[in-house]
């Protein structure tokens, strides 16, 4: 995907389209879903996008985000930047390792279009905000409104929810299980939520204890 190798972020079986381990109970999503959420967001991820990757893992998504935000913007000159938040530091320091394999990546490191953080994923990074998009790449129990606050308007979220603790979402129903949302804040600051489809993703959680 947009030129990023993930034998450099998958210890083992990297482009089986399946979860694959990492270490630290935490997985790199297969392929597929990695493309769903480009998908999603790419209307807004253009060079000098500002972009949050919640549980960033093994970094391999950040660096696709990266490669897709890198540059200065067309409408006022800032450079895009993406940071990948995660908050288990020995990932955090995997992933910055990963993205080191390849030139590209140490580019990124250095100039600051990528950088990891070692922070709880539900309270986001105030730091950077406000994001024209936010990944997250672990099951949250509820639809954290200081997410929703830290998206620029316009901006949008991607996000699994586990829909029994919906937090209320809205009235689009729910059935049980996850489910990915993509969450539109409008121009006006106005919110929109939809339901898009199932999926199974670790939890969005504290540090799992030892």
């Amino acid at each position: 995907m947009t030129g990023v190798d993930r034998a450099h972020y998958a210890p083992s079986r990297p482009y089986s389209d399946s979860p694959q381990p990492i270490g630290h109970g935490a997985t790199i999503s297969a392929p597929h879903m990695h493309g769903h959420a480009c998908e999603h967001l790419i209307e807004y991820l253009k060079p000098g996008s500002r972009v949050l990757d919640i549980g960033s893992g093994s970094g391999y998504l950040t660096h696709v985000l990266a490669n897709l935000v890198a540059g200065p913007s067309s409408q006022d000159g800032t450079n895009g930047q993406v940071v990948g938040l995660e908050h288990i530091p020995e990932l955090v320091d995997l992933a910055a390792s990963n993205m080191r394999k390849s030139d590209q990546g140490r580019e990124f490191l250095d100039s600051g279009v990528a950088k990891f953080v070692t922070a709880d994923g539900r309270l986001g990074w105030q730091e950077s905000a406000p994001y024209d998009a936010i990944h997250v790449g672990a099951a949250a129990a509820t639809l954290h409104p200081v997410l929703v606050e830290q998206l620029r308007a316009p901006g949008r979220m991607f996000i699994p929810v586990d829909t029994e603790n919906d937090g209320g979402l809205g009235s689009l129903g729910s059935t049980g299980g996850q489910f990915i949302w993509v969450v539109d804040k409008k121009a006006d600051g106005s919110v929109h939520k939809e339901k898009v489809f199932p999926v199974s993703y670790v939890p969005l959680t504290d540090r799992p204890r030892t």
